[in-house]
């Protein structure tokens, strides 16, 4: 029961809190989990990172995360990282499937490590100055509508978690695929949580109500 209501109250801070820095959160859409490619081996526990080159989106904790793996890692736009992979100026990347196929990673790295270390949601947001405009009845459209949207996000991200691995062999067939060890890369991070949960407000809270509804 206690899980069951800190799930709840999780739902209810991201979906039914005031406005946060004039911006009004209306739904939760899919993007998947990210994994890892490389040109360097394949990753199977978080010190097989160690000393690998690789490209990361700008955010200080995804970094601190990879360097607690002992990899390098290093922002860079991702209109950069094709290139940046096929002339080895990065060894690796990180993205989830949908991203590694669309980008065509998988056409220049020879592993693809499913690790699944971030999960990666995107959230519509309406300006709040222009959401007080906006009658009542159309508020209940509009949040029924991007609803809809994320539904329909999370079964397309199910297909394509289902599909690209093989399309993605079939496309380069000296990709090696790999499973990794979960368990290591969790005890990996609680150095990270636990920096998390005392440097963030409300950090160790947030953290567990996440852990509770795994």
């Amino acid at each position: 029961m206690k899980a069951v209501a800190e799930h709840a109250e999780l739902k209810r801070r991201l979906f039914d809190p005031a406005a946060v820095q004039g911006l009004r959160l209306l739904a939760y859409w899919e993007n998947g989990f990210r994994h890892v490619t490389n040109n360097v081996r394949a990753i199977n526990r978080p010190e097989d990172l160690r000393g690998i080159k690789l490209r990361i989106p700008r955010g200080v904790w995804r970094q601190k995360m990879f360097q607690a793996y002992g990899a390098n890692p290093t922002p860079m736009a991702f209109a950069e990282v094709f290139s940046a992979l096929q002339t080895g100026v990065m060894d690796a990347q990180e993205n989830p499937l949908a991203q590694i196929w669309g980008a065509k990673f998988h056409e220049v790295q020879r592993f693809l490590s499913l690790t699944g270390h971030v999960h990666t949601p995107a959230y519509p947001t309406a300006g709040e100055r222009w959401w007080q405009t906006v009658p009542p009845d159309l508020r209940i459209a509009l949040r029924r509508i991007v609803e809809e949207v994320g539904d329909y996000a999370r079964a397309q991200g199910e297909r394509l978690d289902n599909t690209l691995v093989d399309d993605m062999r079939k496309a380069n067939p000296r990709l090696q695929v790999n499973q990794v060890d979960k368990r290591a890369f969790l005890a990996a991070s609680e150095k990270i949580y636990e920096e998390f949960a005392q440097s963030v407000p409300n950090g160790a809270q947030l953290i567990r109500m996440i852990q509770s509804a795994r």
